[in-house]
């Protein structure tokens, strides 16, 4: 049996969740809504305030989705109760981070600054202290959402080995290089 589908999701009272008909789970609570479609084969059943995931059979097919819709049911219930955070840095001579809206103005050493429009769901504020990195806070109930607008954002500038150099995840550990050395 899997170790991840067989735990069952523990409920908060302050949220509701639905199965539809055609194996659609909806899950409503303080910060929002989210819904996954699960498979047809997986049974999803609510009792009392838990949530189990059961599979059919002992398939290959049914062990590997038995997990996955396990956690992605509670990364939503988990989501909609607490939500989700995100925080990248920006370090370099020059990088800037601004929010006008719901775009993101970033200037990243390059010939022109770049405008990234956030997603619906996703809200990012940019901290520029003086003396420190520019730090971009992303904030979201879905945490699918997040982690791909948050790779998005760091793959326009990715650090390099030499320098440091680029836009990581704050506590991130880089593994830098070391530079030519002078010949005699």
């Amino acid at each position: 049996m899997s170790r991840i589908g067989k735990l069952p999701i523990t409920l908060p009272g302050n949220i509701e969740i639905s199965v539809a008909d055609n194996n659609v789970v909806t899950v409503k609570g303080p910060k929002g809504s989210l819904s996954t479609p699960v498979d047809k084969d997986i049974i999803v059943k609510q009792q009392d305030n838990e949530l189990v995931v059961e599979r059919p059979t002992e398939q290959k097919r049914h062990k590997a989705m038995h997990g996955l819709y396990r956690s992605l049911i509670n990364n939503m219930v988990i989501g909609v109760t607490e939500g989700y955070q995100e925080k990248l840095e920006l370090v370099g001579v020059g990088y800037k981070a601004s929010m006008v809206g719901t775009i993101l103005e970033l200037s990243l050493g390059y010939s022109h600054n770049i405008y990234l429009s956030l997603p619906e769901g996703v809200s990012a504020t940019a901290v520029t202290e003086k003396g420190k990195s520019p730090v971009i806070t992303l904030d979201s109930n879905d945490k699918q959402l997040l982690g791909q607008v948050a790779a998005k954002i760091r793959s326009l500038r990715k650090v390099e080995p030499y320098k440091g150099k680029g836009i990581r995840f704050v506590g991130e550990v880089i593994r830098r290089k070391a530079g030519k050395t002078a010949s005699k």
